[in-house]
């Protein structure tokens, strides 16, 4: 069982299929069960800038605003999560897609006023998920959820994917974004961490800024929550996603 976070900065904008969906879909037929949960950053800043909307980042988490909500919305839960269904089943893979709100897979909780329709997991329930594995279907899972008021909050998609892994006791959550892992000295390259358990990593974390805040406390909760290991790596390019499947580069976490 593999839980991969698809990240947004690796996802092809072009019309072509994207070789690391190719490289998925292969290991699904294989026989690989497979939930992939996307994110969407790149997406959705274009289409605020093309509206006109300012959005600021704090703390790595997007601040998100009814306004910013609603392009942040129709950008995962519509064009991105669309494009990554149609490309899968193109490739021969019987695909679902959802929102991270639908059935009673998540439920959020706004806990951060600041950070306006930003949510953090009150409740998961991944019986949808094993129903659509006993059906031979594979999940791609948008980050935008529902709070038990049923208002829609937008959920940074590390998170999403960490607590699924965790609830799945999957051997690996796989997050690919744009940097080679987690630097203990951000954003100091030379200080990549090869390998690290989940207890180091918590003694570090509280060191770390931007987008490495977030990565770190999924891997952290994803291991806590039941996930057998993580691996957060650059997977920008299908040689990286290969040799990061292959456990050969990136950052591994561990209990």
């Amino acid at each position: 069982m593999i839980v991969f976070k698809y990240g947004g900065h690796a996802i092809s904008e072009d019309l072509k299929i994207d070789p690391a969906l190719k490289f998925l879909a292969d290991l699904i037929k294989s026989g690989e069960e497979i939930v992939i949960v996307h994110g969407g950053g790149p997406q959705i800043n274009r289409e605020l800038e093309i509206h006109g909307i300012r959005s600021e980042m704090v703390k790595g988490l997007r601040k998100t605003t009814p306004e910013v909500f609603e392009v942040v919305q129709r950008t995962l839960s519509g064009e991105v999560l669309r494009k990554l269904v149609n490309q899968l089943v193109g490739l021969g893979v019987n695909t679902i897609g959802i929102s991270a709100g639908d059935a009673n897979l998540i439920r959020g909780e706004v806990r951060d006023l600041e950070l306006g329709l930003v949510g953090e997991i009150s409740k998961i329930d991944i019986s949808i998920i094993n129903t659509f594995f006993e059906q031979g279907l594979t999940p791609v899972i948008s980050p935008i959820c529902v709070t038990e008021d049923g208002i829609g909050i937008n959920m940074n998609a590390d998170l999403v994917a960490g607590a699924i892994g965790g609830a799945l006791k999957a051997e690996v959550v796989m997050f690919s974004t744009d940097v080679s892992g987690i630097y203990r000295n951000w954003p100091d390259e030379a200080s990549l961490i090869n390998s690290i358990s989940v207890d180091e990593l918590v003694s570090i974390a509280s060191g770390f800024e931007g987008g490495m805040i977030p990565k770190a406390n999924a891997a952290i909760n994803a291991i806590h929550s039941g996930a057998k290991s993580v691996r957060i790596f650059d997977g920008r390019t299908i040689a990286n996603l290969t040799a990061a499947h292959s456990g050969e580069i990136g950052t591994l976490v561990i209990a």
